[in-house]
């Protein structure tokens, strides 16, 4: 492991707003984040691979009555968004260490209100369909963890991705609440608050049009 791998690494094990093993919290926080870690009862966003947590940490900062969690595998990038609201002062943000097909073991059936996919890694080779985030396999999981009626963010600069997506929404009948393949020109643009991903400013910057869509859970039966 490089110095400044192992530099980051640590970052992440200090950091209050990472949680990750064997924190005490790693393994307790299933169905307690309001409750325990956040000290509230405000609604609960998770972005889901969030990478250094731009977003996370972006929308923390514009919605402070709301709590954010950004789950990733990776430690260093979690250490960078950590150490980023630290800076910022973010008492409404929180930083997940897991990967993403064990997300049933740190949160209950609607506990969450919305989840935001940004950015994910398409796999759009055949072989890898099954690691896809938005898979039958992880899809599930999210509507099980979803609120009845609560919310599902897609943004994405692969179209064979984004329309991939839009058939396991499409095939599990849940409401499309917007779909565009233009983000930055559509009705929805505002919604977005300028934040940018550093994935995403770096294909729209080579001029490849962002892919959005907002989904429903479906209400409770």
């Amino acid at each position: 492991m490089s110095r400044q791998k192992t530099y980051k690494y640590e970052w992440a094990e200090r950091l209050e707003s990472v949680i990750q093993f064997p924190k005490p919290f790693f393994s307790a926080c299933q169905g307690k984040w309001n409750q325990a870690y956040f000290k509230n009862s405000n609604k609960l966003v998770v972005e889901l691979g969030c990478g250094r947590g731009e977003y996370t940490n972006g929308l923390g900062k514009l919605f402070p009555n709301m709590n954010f969690i950004g789950v990733d595998v990776k430690g260093d990038r979690l250490a960078a968004g950590g150490r980023e609201a630290e800076r910022l002062g973010l008492t409404n943000v929180g930083f997940l260490r897991i990967q993403i097909q064990f997300i049933e073991d740190f949160f209950l059936p609607n506990e969450i209100d919305e989840i935001w996919i940004t950015f994910p890694d398409p796999r759009m080779k055949d072989r890898d369909e099954k690691k896809r985030l938005t898979f039958p396999f992880y899809l599930e999981k999210y509507l099980r963890l979803l609120k009845p009626e609560g919310i599902i963010h897609l943004k994405t600069d692969s179209e064979p991705f984004f329309d991939y997506s839009m058939e396991q929404f499409r095939a599990y009948g849940l409401p499309i609440l917007a779909e565009t393949k233009n983000l930055y020109e559509s009705e929805w643009n505002e919604d977005h608050f300028g934040i940018k991903t550093r994935f995403e400013k770096i294909w729209f910057d080579k001029g490849y049009s962002i892919n959005y869509a907002r989904i429903q859970n479906k209400k409770e039966a």
